[in-house]
Formats: structure tokens, sequence, C-alpha cells
């Protein structure tokens, strides 16, 4: 496995941002991690400058994979300040204005959606799965995107596993049910432990979205990791979202956690296409006795109290956990059974309001600059 001394050894021959300096001495480099025999690298720039700096990007990734020892390398551009970087002269822009001025379409993709929750275990994964092919069975082109770096689950819901074919620029995604995905968990061994910082997370972010030939989509469902951070304000900052929906399961500390999604998305100004009661109620399968082990309803009224769409609720279910484990949706391997049928209304619920114009929904002037 080559060595982070060998890398930058090498990358001691490719010029910097200014032209002049070499790349490890120019304080640009964000980060610098090997996973395996890849090797991922970020470089700061100034996003003003970031069609001129991608001759760099690209003699500094060849440089890389020329290595004895390295399958692969991703370089990407970031304009997160490395350190040493001076600072800049005036504040930040708020992610309000950040999202306004860097972002930029991906070509063949006409809409970008993002299935968010505010905190893990709700089925938010199993979920994003399920609408996808959902929306697949109402005849769009659809493609997932795994946004979770430090615990992809894509790769098993959809029961894929190898390496993306690549020509060294563009990488060709896997395909399972008719849907194109895409995954770090397809560039990693499973068991591994993704210690990244943030900026790493933003590159490896970008590199999936924007280096993947995905082809013509009619919509690209981003599965987003739990929480509020780095890979949520990436996506609103750098591609135009039209739209989020956020799962959560009935119990109060939950929607805690769901009101938490909702608010970030407002702040970024990407509505809320929705909401989805995971686990929402339980059917013994001997008896057929309903339980509501979380509560029941609960998504329901705090949809209605923040003035979202509610979009359904999926139970808690034996068979959609053992399908799911198994790498087998039941949207798409039970077409005609009840769960299909309800991640397929769900699917249909958030193609009406993306039809309904959902994006010029007007949200809470809440601005942070």
């Amino acid at each position: 496995m080559v060595s982070e001394k060998e890398i930058l050894a090498a990358l001691a021959r490719v010029p910097g941002p200014d032209g002049l300096t070499p790349l490890p001495q120019s304080g640009a480099i964000a980060g610098l991690t090997t996973v395996g025999s890849k090797v991922y690298l970020s470089i700061a720039i100034d996003p003003a400058k970031s069609m001129a700096m991608e001759s760099m990007r690209r003699t500094a990734e060849s440089v890389i994979a020329r290595l004895p020892g390295v399958a692969g390398a991703v370089v990407t551009l970031t304009s997160e300040r490395a350190a040493g970087a001076p600072k800049p002269a005036a504040p930040a822009p708020g992610p309000r204005a950040q999202a306004a001025s860097r972002q930029t379409s991906i070509p063949g993709i006409e809409r970008i959606i993002a299935v968010a929750s505010g905190k893990g275990g709700v089925g938010k994964s199993t979920t994003a799965a399920n609408l996808a092919i959902g929306l697949a069975a109402r005849g769009w082109r659809i493609g997932v995107l795994d946004a979770d770096i430090y615990g992809p689950s894509i790769p098993r819901l959809f029961g894929l596993s190898g390496k993306p074919e690549s020509d060294g620029k563009i990488m060709r995604p896997l395909e399972a049910y008719g849907i194109k995905v895409m995954s770090i968990g397809f560039l990693v061994e499973e068991n591994t432990a993704m210690i990244w910082r943030g900026p790493m997370v933003q590159s490896a972010l970008t590199q999936m979205m924007r280096d993947v030939q995905w082809g013509e989509l009619d919509c690209l469902v981003v599965d987003m990791p739990p929480g509020t951070g780095d890979a949520q304000l990436t996506m609103a900052q750098t591609v135009p979202l039209k739209g989020a929906v956020i799962v959560s399961t009935p119990q109060d500390l939950a929607l805690i956690d769901a009101r938490r999604a909702v608010a970030m998305f407002g702040k970024v100004n990407v509505p809320v296409l929705g909401m989805v009661e995971n686990m929402s109620y339980f059917l013994c399968p001997k008896c057929g006795e309903r339980s509501d082990i979380f509560a029941h309803g609960g998504a329901r009224l705090e949809a209605e109290r923040m003035g979202v769409p509610f979009l359904g609720e999926v139970p808690l279910h034996m068979s959609i956990r053992e399908d799911s484990d198994a790498g087998r949706p039941p949207a798409a391997t039970q077409p005609e059974g009840v769960h299909a049928g309800i991640y397929r209304d769900i699917a249909g619920r958030v193609m009406d309001a993306l039809a309904a114009g959902a994006g010029a929904r007007a949200f809470p002037k809440i601005v942070i600059e």
C-alpha cells in the first residue's frame, strides 16, 4: 500500500493553485487519505477559479494513479480553506447565499430529491430504496446516490457488490431492479471505518454526483446520512435540490430530530415534499392484532403542524426487514404486495408534490449570515 509520504513526494512535481509553488507546500491540500489501494485527495481553491484549476486537478490525479500500489485516485476541488491558508477578508456567506451562488445542475438529470431524517435508525435508507423503486414503477428513469459516507446501506438494500467500471475519469454506476446506483460502499470494503474530515466527505460526494455516467434520469434519489451536517449542506449548496422527503418514526424523540431536519432544509431554501411515518404500527403475524409500538400518527400531526404534506405510513413488518437485509426491496420483488403498494402510493404523492411546484413553496425567511 502506498504511503502518504510517497504520495506527497510525487505531488511535489505538480504546481499548486498559484502555478508555481509545489502542491504539498502550497497549503492547498485540504485532505489526503488512503483506503486500501485507493487514494482520495481534496485541494482547496478559490471557487471562482474552479475551471482554471481543473488542469491541476487532473494532473494530480494522474500523478497519484501512476504510483506503484495505487489502484485508483480520486482528486477533487473544494472551497474549504486548508490548514495554514490565509483567512478570508470577510465572513463567509450563510447557507442560503452559498446555495444560490454555487449550485450547478448535473447534465442528464432532470430533478434531484433528498431522503433525509434527523436521526439514525428510523428506516430512512429502506424508505429511500423502496421510494426509488416506486418512482420507477410509475415510469420514471431513476438513479440512487448513497450519500452516507460513514455508514452506506444502499449496496446491501439493492443486493449489489463489486467495483464500478471506470475509464479513469468517469465511473459507471451499478444497476439493480432497473435503478442506477452509486455508493462509497462500492469503493471500500464493507467493514472499513471511514474516518474522514468534512472536506473529504464533501469531495467524495461531489465525485459521486458529477463523475458518474448517470445518463438520462427523470430523478436522482439521494439517501442522505442522518443529521444536519456536512453532507446535507454539500448537497443543498452544490446541486439544485427539488425537495426533500423526511422520514421519521412516530415517537416524540424521533419527531424532535425530524423538526431539525425540516428546519435545516428551510434555511438552505430546499422545500420539504413531505413526511413519511415509518414503523408506524405493527400487525402480529400470528393473531393479526395491531400494536402501536412507537405510538402512532405523530408524523402526520407534526407534518400538519409544520405545514408540509404527509406522504404515508409504512408498517413495522418482519418481511420488510428480512427482504431488505437480503437485498430484495419489497417494492421490486413483491410488486403486487401490500407493502409495494404503500411505497408506490408514497412515490405518487412525491411526484404530485413535484408537479405542483413544491420547489416554489415559500419558507419562513430565516437568514444566517
